[in-house]
């Protein structure tokens, strides 16, 4: 079978969608930190259509900031790939509909060539620098969001400045570069689930150029923008019997598809240092304020995900469908939305919230996607902070009940014992792995009592001023012993029959 490339794109099945305009033609004007799926399946795809509509401004340079993987399988693609967007008909079959996105021009792999990664920044034509780096990627304390100076990539890039490791390290010393050449500021647009993610990104940037040049800082601080944004796709990690289906779907071979819901959203505050794309074309919004729609996402999709996903993983519920199709893990979502999250949201003009409810939960169940519990379980650390702990604070500043929004929380606790209730082990996939598994080793293996959740609330990088919050702490112990003696599936019937509320 062929590979996918400029050369044999054209002989694509018809219904497969592709380029119409001239990939020569086009020049880069975006450098994204983080070529993951996510951003294939999102970002890209939106510039995508801008580009397609014939502002050819806004080609991608994609810099993976760890592995080589995303580069050696689109590099002999010249970097194009299949975006499937996968939902199921009215018979619950599964469909798919195929594109191949043709805005991706260039790919770096910043452990290889820090100094091109820093080049592509600097350039005259690069207007935005955009990042899906996951919460870790920011070298920050989640509880705080101030930058880590003791981080070790952070320590590494003060002391190297041209083999930084870091996208705050890549960020800086390519704004350096930039403002030495005086080719204009840029805007530095964050995709990440943090709550108001251009501000976190803002302040880390500052924080690390007032370590290396005062001068910087100021330019950085009056000349470039960063905008907040909320992004909103399900995007599966990409599987070979996905490739292996795109690539039989393409009659030719496609080494790196990436797969997605057909939902879409993302809403991004319209302050930009120089020009951007209609990424409206591709579903975009341009909004005044993005915090609503960011708190809206983190609480109601990303607070809910993770709490589906600790349950569902401890369960051996290994998709996220699967465990929603669960009567008892559903009824337990969808209180958690109406009952506890909704009445801490804020007011979005317009928006049917009882409507966004029942469409996440088809979401959910979406059986063409296989998102797999595990994935979304990984970085509990640093996830928790902002799609959990927000919610909590609201409720426990009203003192309202906070049962099911502690049972998400509970279900983390539980999860790094590192074994399912079916007897498989599995890997805690966090930056704070070590440290959490042994205090969870410490405390709450041993039995479950006020005092060993108090130590686990202790963990002050995740906690913060929770430590030792006498109501979480009521909530959170009769539902973890219920956990380690019960199970899951008991416990969320025992929640749903009120018999577990604090």
């Amino acid at each position: 079978m062929q590979r996918l490339n400029d050369s044999t794109v054209g002989a694509l099945p018809a219904a497969v969608a592709r380029p119409a305009y001239d990939r020569e033609a086009l020049k880069t004007g975006i450098v994204h930190l983080g070529i993951g799926a996510f951003m294939r399946a999102h970002m890209a795809a939106a510039t995508e259509a801008a580009i397609a509509a014939g502002d050819l401004r806004w080609g991608i340079t994609g810099v993976s900031l760890r592995q080589a993987d995303t580069r050696d399988a689109l590099a002999p693609q010249d970097g194009l790939y299949t975006l499937a967007i996968r939902d199921a008909d009215a018979h619950g079959q599964p469909r798919q509909q195929l594109q191949v996105i043709g805005a991706v021009q260039r790919l770096l792999v910043a452990p290889e060539n820090p100094h091109a990664v820093l080049e592509a920044i600097a350039a005259a034509d690069t207007r935005i620098v955009s990042l899906t780096v996951t919460e870790k990627g920011y070298c920050h304390d989640p509880a705080t969001g101030a930058l880590r100076l003791d981080h070790p990539d952070i320590v590494h890039d003060l002391a190297h400045p041209h083999a930084p490791r870091s996208a705050i390290g890549m960020l800086v010393y390519g704004l350096q570069l930039r403002h030495a050449r005086d080719h204009g500021p840029l805007t530095l647009l964050s995709l990440d689930n943090l709550p108001a993610n251009g501000r976190v990104l803002r302040a880390a940037v500052l924080r690390f150029a007032e370590e290396i040049d005062s001068t910087l800082r100021t330019w950085i601080e009056g000349q470039c923008c960063f905008p907040c944004s909320m992004v909103d796709r399900i995007v599966p990690k990409t599987t070979d019997a996905d490739r292996a289906a795109v690539s039989a779907a393409l009659c030719c071979a496609d080494a790196w598809p990436v797969l997605g819901e057909p939902f879409f959203d993302w809403a991004i505050e319209d302050e930009f240092a120089a020009d951007r794309p209609d990424w409206t074309l591709g579903g975009a919004r341009f909004v005044p304020d993005a915090e609503p729609f960011e708190k809206l996402k983190l609480r109601m999709v990303n607070g809910t995900h993770s709490s589906l996903a600790y349950l569902g993983a401890m369960a051996g519920w290994q998709t996220v469908d699967k465990a929603i199709g669960q009567p008892a893990l559903r009824t337990h979502i969808e209180a958690l939305m109406r009952d506890e999250i909704e009445p801490t949201l804020p007011d979005l003009p317009g928006l049917d919230v009882a409507a966004y409810r029942h469409n996440l939960l088809a979401r959910y169940a979406n059986p063409a996607l296989a998102h797999r519990t595990h994935q979304i379980a990984m970085d509990g650390s640093q996830k928790l902070p902002q799609r959990l702990l927000g919610t909590l604070r609201d409720r426990l500043a009203r003192g309202l009940p906070i049962t099911r929004m502690a049972l998400g929380l509970a279900a983390w606790m539980h999860y790094l014992r590192g074994v399912d209730e079916l007897g498989q082990s599995y890997r805690i996939d966090d930056p704070h792995a070590a440290a959490l598994t042994a205090l969870h080793q410490q405390s709450l293996a041993q039995g479950v009592t006020t005092q060993t959740v108090q130590a686990m609330l202790g963990y002050a990088s995740v906690f913060g001023d929770l430590a030792g919050n006498a109501a979480l702490t009521a909530a959170l112990l009769p539902l973890l012993q219920s956990l380690q003696t019960h199970g899951v599936a008991a416990t969320l019937e025992a929640v749903n029959l009120g018999e577990l509320a604090a």
